[in-house]
């Protein structure tokens, strides 16, 4: 078992596994989460005429090609390349992987509830989480100085582990005001168990990952280096064994050089 120590503010804690494991697994020949309607991440054995990547159908080995598209097929890390002209690597962005993180649940709730505002507008079966839910879970935990924060939305199912988010009851969705909120608190990294931090459907103009990064309305440039350091990890699942409070985080990424890439984020508790 791990154990290890760690100081916040002044006082030493200690860090103790194993951890919880935050990602979804990818079964590439099984039931997968999936959005916008994108084909599931497949595998299918390598040939090339002569060998055969796969010991069922004779081959000397397993020799397989994965196909997948990060955004939407399970749980991934994105950095703010994601929206610039500038190809920039998630991988420059995410230095190092172990942060202090709160985990908090919110419910979201119906538009007609909230002040905040979204470019596109309301639709009239969405449920948002709003910079007033955000503030009044996050007081509860006073002037803790996580870097990473944790978003479990209820009700927390188990359904989010393989839901198709084009099919059935509305996606939650953050608003612009709910992200400059976490920006503003000090947060660096959020981690989500939706699909995005936008409506699934918004015109293109992907408003929340914008006030997140700073990224102005129809720019794809980033304002100033100092801001892109942030990190968004969506399709997570925090399981109902993980209470509200705060932790280690490990996130570790797969060292793709693209603004995405698959992601496994460990969660560490503190005694």
């Amino acid at each position: 078992m791990i154990t290890f120590t760690v100081d916040i503010q002044g006082r030493p804690r200690r860090v103790q596994g194993p951890p919880v494991d935050l990602s979804i697994p990818l079964h590439f020949d099984g039931p997968q989460p999936s959005s916008y309607g994108v084909p599931p991440a497949s595998a299918r054995a390598y040939c090339d005429g002569t060998f055969v990547g796969d010991v069922r159908a004779g081959g000397s080995c397993n020799f397989e090609t994965y196909t997948l598209t990060p955004h939407c097929n399970g749980t991934h890390t994105e950095g703010v390349g994601h929206l610039t002209t500038d190809r920039i690597p998630v991988g420059e962005i995410l230095t190092e992987s172990l942060f202090l993180a709160v985990v908090i649940s919110v419910t979201p709730v119906d538009p007609s509830r909230t002040v905040d505002q979204y470019p596109v507008g309301f639709g009239e079966n969405d449920q948002v989480i709003d910079a007033v839910s955000l503030e009044r879970v996050l007081s509860r935990w006073g002037a803790v100085p996580a870097e990473a924060i944790i978003l479990r939305t209820l009700p927390n199912g188990l359904e989010k582990r393989v839901r198709d988010y084009m099919s059935g009851a509305p996606v939650p969705f953050l608003t612009p005001a709910a992200m400059r909120l976490l920006r503003q608190s000090g947060f660096q990294h959020l981690l989500v168990d939706l699909p995005s931090v936008d409506r699934l459907f918004d015109e293109g103009m992907l408003a929340a990952h914008r006030a997140w990064w700073e990224v102005p309305a129809g720019s794809h440039t980033v304002p100033s280096r100092d801001r892109s350091g942030r990190t968004i990890t969506e399709f997570i699942y925090v399981p109902e064994t993980v209470s509200d409070g705060i932790y280690v985080l490990d996130l570790q990424l797969a060292p793709f050089v693209a603004d995405a890439a698959p992601s496994r984020p460990l969660l560490y508790a503190l005694i």
